[in-house]
């Protein structure tokens, strides 16, 4: 049974950081890629990371670049993604993802496994 369940995210204001977390279970073996994807209201979804599990290489949003890192702890099965320097645009439903094989960032949201998402709201 493959699940992902997200946690970590909340109010914050501009400027302000969050760290969202994702435990996995039941894929950490046969999963190459795993992300992040993000959707606010009246939008579409956005990929925001990727990290491909064989070479530990991730690639981001140009909107999220330089602000957002997305990490793996293998020994925990757990995804991260530490977001600094938040914005009000930041603010959406952030979700986990997690695929069989290597996709790239905009394949994020179509990706096999997903959680059941973490609000994240950012006040200017």
């Amino acid at each position: 049974q493959v699940q992902l369940v997200e946690s970590g995210g909340g109010s914050v204001q501009a400027g302000g950081s969050l760290r969202l977390s994702c435990a996995a279970s039941g894929i950490t073996a046969i999963t190459d890629s795993m992300g992040w994807f993000r959707q606010a209201p009246g939008k579409d979804r956005e990929g925001v990371a990727v990290l491909w599990r064989g070479s530990g290489a991730t690639s981001y949003a140009d909107s999220v670049k330089g602000r957002f890192t997305i990490s793996l702890d293998n020994a925990k099965n757990t995804l991260y993604l530490q977001m600094n320097s938040l914005k009000p645009e930041d603010s959406a439903m952030y979700y986990c993802a997690a695929d069989r094989v290597y996709w790239p960032l905009l394949r994020v949201p179509g990706f096999t496994y997903r959680g059941q998402g973490t609000q994240v709201t950012v006040s200017s």
